[in-house]
């Protein structure tokens, strides 16, 4: 499922810890909370670092949104 559809459905606290930690790897719980609300993240899917985190689409598109600017 598209970020545009799951992000609605995930906490405010949550959408704002996303927006001000952009990129790093995403808390057990937040992975989670993602997934109930029909987001798919895969464990070491795009770094060779090791966590969770989301893919270069979606931290393109929270960048967007943290910039209040409308997401492509």
């Amino acid at each position: 499922m598209d970020i545009e559809l799951w992000w609605p459905k995930l906490m405010p606290s949550t959408r704002e810890w996303l927006m001000q930690n952009n990129g790093d790897a995403v808390p057990p719980e937040f992975v989670s909370e993602i997934a109930r609300a029909g987001g798919e993240i895969d464990p070491d899917s795009e770094t060779d670092q090791p966590g969770t985190y989301l893919s270069d689409d979606d931290v393109d598109w929270v960048e967007t949104r943290a910039n209040e600017e409308e997401p492509t």
